[in-house]
């Protein structure tokens, strides 16, 4: 318990001086936590009805309409606030769809290779719920270790490594069963962003409190390195081609480059703006785009000099993670603390949309065209 309470109160920490209207309005994350305790034990109850109903809706043909075969990618968005995850419509940049009731404190979202499941994180409840995109609806529920931040599902869908900020470990999900597996992963202090490799042989985990990068062997389940970047990295994201590891390092405003080949870090790192949090590299790997949660913009990083390209984008107040869509066109990030998402036009690198979401939105997941049909129930 004590560890969790020191891990908690130090994430948490960090949200309320990154989200800013908290501390405003006198009100700590930890104060927000014990009332939504209280209050989703009282509505237990009232959730389980509403999905009873919405399941004979669904049966009896009263829930929604199926979209076209030919929709454009869907984006799933953990919002923190309420407990819920939002589907955003890419073609439309609209909300479709009443959220999608999940754990407490949603944070991580991360989608499988088919795009027939969306896996989200639930630090608050420490469990990972499991949505099925065909009908938008939890299908399982998976307990984890303390305050679970982020999950990565592998490119063969076969696993999802769960980063547990409280525990300091990460489990493994067999995803075919969605059951954790009996071996827990000892990793540094404070894990909390997993990216695995493309060839699924690595998992790289960055150590918020130890200021590390645990290199996981996929094959063994073990830490086959540990690599020292900057002070307390946050994101992490590996290019397409599976050669390199950009780490934010949210206490030095910089982004430190890792060698895949080698686990080690490139002599210079990248300057950024203030806080960086969430990282994602284009399809093309010729781009990595930073959400800074402090100065409230985005960086973008040519990969191939490493440096920062154009004016820093400004989007909401505090961007937190980012997500790439599958034709690399637009970058969806999300605001924790203005409640949006704003999407970037990556050609001209400006905000083409902002999409208002629920409260404290997070994570983000895409969901390919091609993926279950691209037939969502809403």
């Amino acid at each position: 318990m004590h560890r969790l309470g020191l891990v908690g109160r130090a994430e948490r920490k960090y949200d309320e001086a990154e989200s800013g209207y908290l501390g405003n309005a006198g009100i700590s994350w930890e104060e927000c936590y014990m009332y939504s305790s209280n209050s989703n034990r009282s509505g237990a109850a009232s959730a389980q009805v509403f999905m009873a109903l919405f399941a004979v809706m669904l049966v009896m043909g009263l829930g929604a309409m199926a979209l076209p075969a030919a929709a454009a990618p869907f984006a799933y968005v953990a919002n923190g606030g309420d407990g819920t995850v939002s589907v955003i419509d890419t073609a439309t940049n609209t909300v479709v769809g009443i959220p999608i009731p999940v754990g407490r404190e949603p944070f991580g979202v991360d989608v499988t290779p088919d795009g027939k499941h969306v896996y989200v994180a639930n630090r608050g409840s420490n469990n990972v719920s499991v949505i099925d995109t065909a009908t938008n609806l939890v299908v399982a529920t998976v307990v984890v270790g303390n305050v679970p931040i982020n999950v990565a599902v592998t490119p063969d869908g076969n696993h999802a490594y769960v980063a547990n900020a409280g525990s300091s470990n990460v489990s493994v999900i067999d995803t075919a069963a969605n059951t954790v597996e009996p071996t827990v992963i000892t990793v540094g202090s404070g894990p909390v962003k997993v990216a695995v490799t493309p060839d699924g042989k690595h998992a790289y985990v960055t150590n918020f409190i130890s200021s590390n990068v645990s290199v996981i062997d996929a094959a063994s389940n073990t830490v086959a390195a540990t690599v020292a970047v900057g002070n307390n990295p946050r994101g992490v994201a590996v290019t397409p081609d599976g050669k390199h590891a950009y780490v934010t390092n949210s206490a030095t405003n910089t982004v430190s480059v890792m060698d895949t080949a080698t686990n080690t870090v490139e002599a210079a790192t990248i300057p950024v703006g203030t806080s960086p949090r969430g990282v994602a590299v284009a399809p093309d790997g010729k781009h990595a785009y930073i959400a800074n949660v402090i100065s409230n913009n985005v960086s973008v990083i040519d990969t191939s000099t490493n440096t920062v390209v154009g004016t820093p984008i400004l989007v909401g107040d505090s961007p937190s993670l980012v997500g790439v869509a599958p034709d690399g066109k637009h970058a969806y990030v999300t605001n924790l603390a203005s409640n949006n998402v704003s999407v970037i036009d990556t050609t001209t690198n400006t905000v083409a949309a902002t999409v208002p979401v629920g409260s404290n939105p997070v994570g983000v997941g895409i969901v390919p065209p091609s993926a279950a049909g691209a037939t969502p129930r809403l």
